[in-house]
């Protein structure tokens, strides 16, 4: 018999299973109809993730005096995952807008905390979260978007790149160096989507997350009030890294959300579809590739619950988890996917059954947020210290 006194360290509470299981209804009814159609048609669906916001799921971890849900970052992985089963881009678009909305709670000042949390947290604001440039992708501390100080102001120039929700978002946190080279030399700012000066690219033509927009965002002589600078000057390197560390753990749980829809795809059509005067699914070589690919989102997943909980927890090594999480499970997950497609054979190639654009979407996982390449290297570095 079970014993009660002992906690669920690798199962779910009654509150944590009630939300993901709301997540995952509204995922059910509101993205997964559209998310074929959403692609097709580039269209960035703001109404239903203000519906999304309604049940709180847009400003997960702030706190609740300004609008959010003050809920924990294993909860936000719940969350994100469950939402990722209806359409993995327009979580993930939602995970940068919950990071975004986070760095302002963190680091905001109480007037910024109001100005800007309330809105963010309903969606009647979208946020967009600027950091790699043309020239400074893995290698983020190389910037070289400047803000010159000038009075009560800062005058912001550069460029960025990649930025989703480009064009459609109302509010820019944007990393700019204010001193010399390296990290230390970086500020973070909050940047009006109306401000002057501000101007963006064409809407870039990607293999996948074609229901967000991406572009770029020029800054020219955009002038910033010195009361929108996140923190002091030279810690903008660091809130951003702190951000992605909940970052990573959000875009990971988005992968794990494609490729369940995935798995859970196939296992139907293989019950349908007959070969050799049988299901697919009694074929056991077909069985085992199945069992592999349930036991890698089973791994992944218990992996990104324990980094969730090390960050909620605020342990040592929380990074170096964070980082393996972002790793394995993007990587898994997109292989899962891809498996996925297989199985399906060439119907799994045609966009109606919705599995190669899991795939699609899945694949930027591996270098968004930080690369896998990059992930590896974090992990390495806090095994040897250097």
């Amino acid at each position: 018999m079970p014993d009660p006194s002992v906690a669920p360290q690798f199962s779910l509470d009654a509150d944590q299973v009630a939300l993901r299981d709301m997540a995952r209804s509204f995922a059910d009814e509101v993205f997964a109809p559209n998310a074929i159609a959403w692609d097709e048609a580039k269209h960035f669906p703001v109404a239903e993730m203000r519906k999304a916001a309604e049940l709180g799921m847009a400003g997960i971890y702030v706190a609740e005096d300004v609008g959010g849900s003050g809920l924990s970052r294993v909860a936000a992985t719940l969350i994100f995952e469950a939402l990722a089963t209806g359409c993995p881009t327009v979580s993930a678009y939602m995970s940068i807008h919950n990071m975004v909305a986070w760095m302002i709670d963190a680091y905001g000042s109480s007037e910024q905390r109001r100005q800007w949390l309330p809105a963010l947290c309903k969606m009647e604001l979208f946020a967009s979260y600027c950091l790699t440039e043309p020239n400074a992708g893995s290698d983020a501390a190389a910037l070289a978007a400047r803000a010159v100080r000038d009075g009560d102001y800062y005058v912001l120039n550069g460029q960025k790149l990649f930025i989703s929700g480009a064009g459609g978002s109302g509010l820019y946190v944007v990393m700019a160096r204010t001193g010399g080279e390296g990290a230390g030399g970086i500020s973070a700012f909050v940047v009006p989507g109306d401000a002057a000066g501000l101007s963006f690219g064409a809407n870039e033509r990607k293999m996948g997350w074609n229901a967000q927009p991406t572009r770029a965002v020029t800054f020219e002589n955009v002038r910033v009030p010195v009361g929108n600078r996140l923190g002091e000057e030279g810690a903008g390197f660091k809130i951003a890294m702190a951000a992605l560390d909940g970052g990573r753990l959000n875009i990971a749980a988005c992968s794990l959300g494609g490729a369940q829809t995935a798995l859970e795809k196939s296992l139907a059509y293989m019950k349908e579809r007959r070969a050799f005067g049988k299901p697919l699914d009694a074929f056991q070589a077909l069985q085992f590739r199945l069992a592999d690919m349930a036991t890698g989102l089973e791994a992944s997943r218990t992996l990104l619950w324990r980094a969730a909980a090390a960050l909620d927890c605020g342990e040592a090594n929380a990074t170096a988890l964070c980082a393996m999480a972002k790793r394995f499970v993007t990587d898994t997950c997109f292989d899962v996917a891809n498996q996925a497609l297989q199985l399906h054979g060439g119907y799994g190639y045609l966009a109606e059954y919705g599995i190669e654009k899991i795939v699609r979407d899945l694949r930027v996982h591996q270098i968004l947020e930080g690369t896998n390449e990059i992930m590896r290297l974090i992990v390495a570095r806090s095994l040897v210290g250097r």
